[in-house]
């Protein structure tokens, strides 16, 4: 069971002032000897660097439920037919799912071949998610680490990140 214990404003997001927060979360919720050993956040890149700065020994996992609604919008927009669209979701989430990191390669390849008929969202994967970001949401790379199953944080649709 999840609850929240903190909501914060910032006037300006900076990662100064997003590490300062996160300080102030750790030195009032939780216990100084305490490790955090998995968060999962949405691609705020700020909080990111913000949690690599505070919690050191942490592993930060991308939320799953917020690539997926960024892909599909995505996806809508290029691949306007039901069942195209259908195929294509298909193949991404096979592609997510990928058990692992020997068999990655071929999942990428299946996943190119059915949606060659629109390479701007395979670069839109790509180049968005894949390159940069595959280990901490690709399942071959994110069962290295215990989750608990947490992989996202769409609990509350505004909440920016979950720990475990």
């Amino acid at each position: 069971m999840t609850f929240f214990v903190a909501f914060s404003y910032l006037k300006e997001k900076c990662l100064n002032n997003v590490v300062w927060v996160v300080e102030q979360f750790w030195g009032i919720f939780l216990r100084r000897d305490s490790l955090l050993g998995v968060i999962v956040t949405d691609r705020d890149l700020t909080l990111i660097n913000a949690m690599k700065t505070v919690f050191l020994e942490s592993t930060n996992l991308l939320c799953r439920f917020h690539i997926d609604k960024n892909v599909k919008a995505k996806c809508k927009t290029m691949a306007s037919q039901k069942n195209a669209w259908d195929c294509v979701m298909e193949a991404e989430g096979s592609l997510v799912d990928c058990p692992s990191q020997q068999n990655f390669n071929e999942c990428l390849m299946k996943f190119e071949i059915a949606c060659s008929p629109w390479p701007m969202f395979v670069d839109y994967v790509k180049q968005t998610w894949l390159i940069p970001h595959k280990e901490i949401f690709v399942k071959a790379w994110m069962n290295k680490v215990m989750h608990l199953g947490n992989t996202t944080i769409n609990r509350y649709e505004n909440c920016k990140f979950c720990c475990c």
